[in-house]
């Protein structure tokens, strides 16, 4: 998913998930209380659709993919799910696609330099993802937003 591989990744992989939150605040400015909604850009590019998957007092989980039509269906592609920690202002990827969360795609390799690694290498991709959205101007369609 990514070439970039920083010196001190730790420091790095909490910078890309400070940035990731402040990136999903500007597309969905209404995160804490979010449940559903479609965010499309001018160009014609496929809406992203963010969906609730799980809330506690301090965090809110969401999926966000896109739906990029495939054989008269549509396929969500990428389909990532995002722990947004809502007091510590960060978001950080729990899984993507075909992407096996974390516990399992490390279980036989669960060393501290292996997790640093494949959480970089999915946080960076959401970050540049988002700047992607951010770029082309996604913007919420108002009936799609519920509470």
């Amino acid at each position: 998913m990514s070439a970039l591989l920083p010196v001190n990744k730790s420091y790095w992989l909490q910078r890309v998930c400070e940035a990731n939150y402040d990136k999903l605040q500007r597309l969905l400015p209404d995160l804490a209380s979010l449940e559903q909604a479609v965010l499309e850009d001018e160009s014609g590019q496929p809406a992203l659709h963010a969906r609730l998957l799980e809330r506690t007092p301090y965090t809110v989980t969401v999926e966000l993919t896109h739906h990029f039509p495939a054989d008269g269906e549509y396929s969500p592609e990428p389909a990532v799910q995002v722990r947004v920690f809502l007091d510590a202002k960060l978001a950080e990827v729990m899984c993507a696609d075909s992407k096996p969360a974390v516990r399992d795609a490390l279980r036989h390799n669960p060393s501290a330099k292996a997790v640093l690694d494949y959480k970089w290498r999915l946080n960076y991709f959401l970050e540049k993802w988002l700047d992607h959205c951010l770029r082309h101007d996604y913007r919420p369609m108002s009936e799609a937003w519920g509470a």
